[in-house]
């Protein structure tokens, strides 16, 4: 019986990953796998892999080889690799280490059980079926959560149609899809009786939401059913800049359910790298989307992420984007060198940077950012705040404000106190620590 079977579960890459992750371990306590982390004497060493770009395929390859290793000292039987990689690697991986015992690529998910039972009647099998994986839109509304209590992501769409020509996205996950808007009710409903209080809308682009279905406003509709029900804070990660409209931003401001953060990843500011990069926007539109943001929202927060060394980014174009970032003044901002992807437009392109070069550039954006950074933090001392509660670490609690999503921002820390997880708080901020807020209850 499957009961038998003891797995360690290692999940890498974005919060789309973390619901594929939730889903596979839902699947697996239901045929009765038992989950154990000390990888001592384990049965299955699963890892849900991410393949965006070369750092995280390396360090993908590097905990597969963590397992292989493991299944060479005799304390794993099998090694099995799932998601991003398996789909853009298929059988290439399996060739790069013939130690793996199987492959779950992305339309498998929700067979992993079943594939990992013939796995071990076999003792190795490689099944892959990476073709079918753009045909999906995956039903997410049975996971066993790892996000910390109170919080949770919720999947809206899958793949990407937006075609940037650094992105392996679309050629991973496929074309956009939206899901069912009656589903990704569904799912928010069973997130708030399990206790949930705060959804975080995740997609490739949750702003392209429902033009599938043929809805030109489709986000700012699902939004107002989402209100209807019991979550307390709904955030929206990942928004294309030139589609955040202004029905969208309204619709943000009418609903105090609908937190004041926007993430919105600009990429880059020069028009000309713009147009290289296939992005729709424009450094004149993005820098009127901010001050329109900062004048319709009460006390927005406001997150990006910007690409250096791109192909073409010269010294000029650089300090534009600098000086940029220096007048947008973003609450926060992950600068990352540009990675030229072989199987992207961008990564065959002429004018490569050095490694040098883009991280020296990268260095000097977030040394801009973190004095940003550190004097919003000083001009937040004294605020009161609502705080969601995450954890106990060491002699404090750890929660989070509207304006910190989980995972990525920084956090508020709560000297002294020890507050279950999931709850809300009043708090005020009495001092700060680098990025992160020290609080005290009020």
């Amino acid at each position: 019986m499957a009961k038998n079977y003891t797995i360690t579960f290692v999940s890498l890459g974005c919060p789309k990953n973390t619901v594929d992750s939730e889903a596979m371990l839902a699947g697996l306590a239901e045929r009765g796998f038992i989950l154990d982390s000390s990888s001592e004497n384990t049965d299955f060493y699963l890892v849900n892999t991410c393949g965006f770009i070369e750092p995280a395929k390396e360090e993908a390859i590097e905990e597969l080889r963590r397992g292989i290793q493991l299944k060479k000292e005799g304390k794993v039987r099998f090694v099995a690799a799932a998601g991003c990689l398996v789909e853009r690697m298929g059988r290439e991986l399996a060739d790069a280490l013939p130690q793996i015992d199987c492959l779950i690529s992305l339309c498998e998910r929700d067979k992993a059980a079943e594939i990992l039972l013939k796995t071990a009647k076999s003792k190795g099998s490689r099944k892959i079926e990476t073709a079918s994986g753009n045909k999906f839109v995956s039903n997410d509304s049975v996971r066993l959560l790892t996000t910390s209590p109170g919080s949770a992501y919720l999947r809206i769409s899958e793949g990407c149609g937006r075609g940037c020509s650094f992105c392996t996205i679309p050629a991973i996950r496929g074309p956009f899809r939206s899901k069912p808007k009656d589903e990704i009710i569904r799912e928010a409903e069973m997130l708030c009786e399990s206790g949930t209080r705060e959804v975080n809308l995740i997609a490739q682009d949750t702003t392209g939401y429902g033009k599938d279905f043929g809805l030109e406003e489709g986000l700012c509709e699902l939004l107002e059913e989402l209100v209807k029900t019991d979550l307390d804070w709904i955030r929206i990660l990942y928004l294309y800049p030139a589609s955040v409209s202004e029905r969208l931003l309204d619709t943000i401001a009418s609903h105090k359910k609908i937190v004041n953060y926007i993430d919105m990843p600009i990429q880059h500011i020069d028009n000309e790298l713009l147009k290289s990069m296939r992005r729709t926007d424009s450094q004149e539109q993005t820098a009127s989307l901010i001050e329109k943001i900062r004048a319709k929202l009460d006390e927005p927060v406001i997150r990006t992420t910007v690409i250096s060394g791109y192909p073409g980014e010269t010294a000029e174009k650089h300090k534009r984007l600098l000086e940029f970032v220096k007048w947008a003044e973003f609450d926060a901002l992950g600068a990352f060198a540009f990675c030229p992807e072989k199987d992207t437009p961008a990564g065959k392109m002429d004018g490569q940077i050095s490694e040098e070069v883009k991280n020296r550039r990268v260095d000097e954006i977030m040394r801009a950012q973190q004095e940003i950074a550190f004097g919003k933090n000083r001009n937040m001392l004294g605020k009161k705040l609502t705080l969601l509660t995450e954890g106990f670490c060491e002699d404090y609690t750890q929660a989070r404000y509207y304006g910190q999503a989980p995972e990525i921002d920084s956090v508020c820390a709560l000297p002294g106190e020890q507050i279950e997880p999931g709850k809300f708080v009043k708090a005020e901020v009495a001092e700060t620590s680098d990025y992160d807020l020290i609080c005290r209850l009020v």
